[in-house]
């Protein structure tokens, strides 16, 4: 599976809520807080989306945290 890239800001509960998901998967991720980073925050409105959680893995691009659907790119 490729690395995951979730965008968060400080206030958001379902940031948090991801990133336990992944920690205690066991799935590596790397951080953009668009709060903090004016770099990520251009990288996501570039992708069209004001909100955070964006997820991306691979090519998919998961608004929010939908465990169901994260569920399925993890065990592929």
């Amino acid at each position: 599976m490729d690395k995951a890239i979730i965008y968060t800001s400080n206030t958001c509960p379902y940031c948090t809520m991801a990133k336990d998901y992944f920690d205690s998967k066991n799935v590596e991720y790397v951080e953009k807080n668009v709060q903090t980073d004016a770099v990520a925050r251009e990288e996501l409105m570039s992708k069209g989306y004001t909100g955070v959680p964006v997820i991306v893995i691979g090519d998919e691009e998961i608004v929010g945290f939908d465990k169901a659907r994260l569920d399925k790119l993890i065990s592929k």
